[in-house]
């Protein structure tokens, strides 16, 4: 699988009904407006909750039992995950969110639901079932590098009365946001109908659309208005892989017409995110990435899709809500382990 370097992308197809442009940054002033309105603006986060468990130590032995590392155990920490990690994200950054999602009953939910309290945030969107357990995702992590991970978790799909209850939260929230985000990890919220019964409640407004996407059936999604895949999703998807520019540019025409997304988010990790957007034809814009070093690229998605989402509920246009996402995403990859980004990280980097 090859990525394909900006510089080639720029050289190849100079015409035809492609607009392409590449965006190195945001000025600085406008970034400002737009993030002085995150306190103001509210976003609603759907999927799966999680809890992220990281056994952090060092490795200086091999066991004699099994030819397997010995990690000698110097900390261990738990914070919100999956598209709780989303939600973190946006409070970090100062914005009003809400979350629905399914745990069960058990300490880690109970403790989901502390952390959620904690931050002030409304947890009637978190509903329980007995019958599966709250998902766990269990890191080891030795010298800065994950070890192994153990998952605790089940992939059913949650019930018809616990979509149901979603879609009653979400609509009770439909004047107090301006987007909402869908992500996805597979665990049995999303479905069809659940996206469905999303976009009935906001057709007419002005809520966004977001989703992060864990199928290779985009079609689940059709209809939103982004869609974020990585560009091994987009390609799976897609059935086609990116050997050179104008692969690219066809991979996102493809997805765009196909699905009838209003636009496509491209994440392309070292050579940065691309955007495709309908207009007269499809408009491409390339964003370089910002990292300066990369330690861990755990949540980085969480990231880009929660600053994007608050950043369009905060009266951002695509590719400025772009801009700003991917400097984030150059902020939390030089960090180990699920992190946030800050408010005054991001103004930092501007």
């Amino acid at each position: 699988m090859v990525i394909v370097p900006l510089r080639k992308i720029d050289e190849e197809r100079q015409g035809g009904e492609h607009c392409r442009q590449v965006m190195r940054g945001i000025a600085r002033k406008k970034a400002l407006e737009i993030i002085k309105n995150y306190p103001r603006s509210g976003v609603l986060v759907v999927g799966d909750v999680m809890v992220d468990h990281f056994i952090w130590g060092r490795v200086s032995r091999i066991s004699p039992e099994a030819p397997v590392p010995v990690v000698d155990v110097q900390k261990d920490s738990v914070m919100l995950g999956g598209c709780a990690n989303v939600l973190n994200t946006i409070y970090a950054m100062g914005g009003r969110v809400f979350v629905a999602g399914v745990i069960g009953e058990d300490d880690i939910g109970r403790g989901l639901v502390s952390q959620l309290q904690e931050r002030r945030i409304d947890t009637k969107g978190i509903l329980v079932e007995k019958a599966r357990p709250t998902t766990l995702k269990t890191r080891i992590v030795a010298h800065g590098q994950q070890v192994v991970r153990f998952d605790h978790e089940s992939r059913k799909p949650i019930a018809d009365e616990s979509a149901a209850d979603i879609l009653d939260y979400a609509r009770s929230l439909r004047d107090q946001i301006g987007a909402i985000v869908i992500s996805d990890y597979s665990k049995g919220v999303v479905s069809r109908n659940l996206v469905e019964g999303i976009k009935a409640m906001a057709a007419g407004s002005n809520i966004f659309l977001c989703v992060d996407p864990k199928s290779s059936d985009f079609g689940i999604y059709s209809g939103v208005d982004v869609l974020t895949p990585n560009h091994h999703e987009a390609q799976r998807a897609a059935g086609m892989e990116i050997v050179n520019g104008d692969d690219l540019l066809k991979l996102g025409e493809t997805l765009l017409n196909k699905f009838d997304f209003q636009a496509l988010l491209v994440t392309r990790g070292e050579e940065g995110m691309s955007l495709f957007e309908r207009g007269r034809g499809i408009r491409h814009t390339h964003f370089p990435a910002q990292a300066k070093e990369v330690y861990d690229v755990t949540g980085a998605g969480d990231t880009v899709i929660g600053v994007l989402a608050l950043s369009l509920a905060a009266r951002a246009n695509l590719k400025e809500a772009t801009a700003l996402a991917n400097h984030a995403a150059g902020i939390v990859v030089g960090k180990v382990g699920t992190s946030t980004v800050s408010r005054e990280e991001l103004i930092g980097v501007l």
